[in-house]
């Protein structure tokens, strides 16, 4: 069978990112060792007089090579079933182990603490749902920060409807939580505590370590959601659960982390099942784990370089849009930050017409809510802020972003603003 034709890919940072897919899924196409034909979808190309860029991390990082490289060599070595006996099975669980001491070593914490889910969802709601049945006779009471991730507040929303009580702590305008407000929202009954490490739509770093040392002091463990700054910075300390998702770190997707640590009640949620220490269910995605963890290895290691370098160009970010482009709110803490996101909103824009304007020049960024996007609804995030909550922008550096990447967006970000704006009748000074 042919392979189709391909869309030509450009130059620039994320022509190479694209035309990487193409030439992979190129490889892939015709008959593979099973016979079966494989469907290879088209590719878009970039406008190739304007190469744009990748600027999408903080929803996923592109495919790190060593998440490849070591995904197939899995994929042949570690098929088979990790719970059995004959001499396949121990291998792939030989591998699985490995991979499992590999994660731990990364974040710190012991091989027997770490768990691999099918996403970072999934770990999220285990953690949350599973802290809050272990400790039901403490109480039901949960407190949560306004400016979590969907997936925290969706558990908290579960957790109302089965009769529980939920507080949520507001932020400043920085995003950043009021550690006295935490503090004031434990109570004796409070089962459960749940505070992100950082943002995952303004990049603000939240204080976790202060949170940590309340939570301990009131006897309430700590649930941290860390899939922003996984593999990015240095894992907090004090918590006692943790989440994760590969695939921000340029893992595959469809494997997250889950860690408990040792002598933190934990009850799942779910049916029992024999499956990872028995606390996530279904057989175990060994070549996808292996791959998780070589990426993480290989991502915090590069990431002593490249966290400075993507923190420079964001500074120039920040620094530049409001300069060149009137009425424009750049918003977050402006230095405890991560070091790839900044967002900005434009008066008088739609944040969707400014996101496909700027695609069609190549330049792949997000808007609002990274999770919930496609409602129309306003960020909540933003929401919680009191910032403006349209017209916004997201910008999250990929690990080998350079400055021309950044460069070429910001000489074609004010005349797309002002496009946009005079097609809706605003004029600015």
């Amino acid at each position: 069978m042919p392979s189709p034709q391909m869309k030509p890919g450009v130059p620039g940072r994320s022509g190479r990112y694209f035309t990487r897919v193409r030439d992979t899924l190129a490889r892939g196409s015709g008959t593979p060792r099973t016979g079966c034909p494989v469907s290879v979808v088209d590719v878009p190309s970039l406008p190739g007089d304007r190469p744009g860029a990748y600027f999408d991390a903080a929803s996923t990082e592109p495919p790190h090579p060593a998440a490849r490289e070591a995904l197939l060599g899995a994929l042949d070595a570690g098929w088979a079933d990790p719970a059995r006996l004959y001499g396949a099975a121990r291998g792939a669980r030989l591998l699985l182990d490995r991979a499992r001491a590999r994660t731990a070593g990364v974040l710190g914490v012991r091989p027997d603490e770490v768990y691999f889910t099918t996403s970072g969802t999934q770990a999220v709601h285990l953690a949350v749902l599973g802290g809050l049945r272990a400790r039901r006779r403490a109480g039901r009471h949960l407190v949560i920060g306004e400016v979590e991730h969907s997936s925290v507040l969706h558990a908290a929303e579960q957790h109302e409807r089965e009769g529980g009580e939920v507080t949520r702590v507001g932020v400043d305008r920085t995003g950043r939580i009021d550690v006295d407000a935490f503090a004031a929202a434990l109570r004796p009954d409070t089962a459960l505590a749940c505070l992100q490490s950082a943002n995952h739509e303004v990049g603000t770093l939240q204080p976790v370590d202060e949170v940590a040392a309340i939570c301990r002091t009131a006897r309430v463990p700590l649930f941290v959601d860390a899939a922003q700054s996984v593999g990015r910075t240095d894992v907090p300390e004090g918590w006692s659960m943790l989440a994760a998702s590969a695939h921000k770190w340029g893992g595959p997707a469809g494997v997250g982390l889950l860690v408990v640590r040792k002598n933190t009640r934990w009850r799942s949620p779910l049916p029992d099942d024999e499956r990872e220490g028995r606390r996530v269910p279904g057989f175990e995605n060994v070549p996808g784990a292996v791959a998780a963890a070589a990426a993480l290895t290989a991502y915090r290691e590069e990431m002593v370089e490249a966290a400075p370098r993507q923190s420079a160009l964001v500074d120039r970010i920040r620094a530049e849009v409001p300069r060149r482009v009137p009425d424009v709110e750049v918003v977050g803490d402006p230095v405890r930050r991560l070091p790839h996101i900044v967002t900005f909103s434009c008066l008088y824009v739609e944040g969707e017409a400014l996101l496909t304007e700027l695609d069609r020049l190549g330049f792949a960024v997000s808007s609002g809510s990274s999770c919930t996007a496609d409602t129309l609804r306003p960020s909540h995030v933003l929401e919680a802020m009191k910032v403006i909550t349209h017209g916004n922008v997201r910008v999250s550096l990929p690990r080998d972003v350079q400055a021309p990447d950044v460069d070429r967006f910001l000489a074609v970000l004010p005349d797309t603003v002002g496009r946009l704006r005079r097609s809706a009748g605003m004029t600015t000074a």
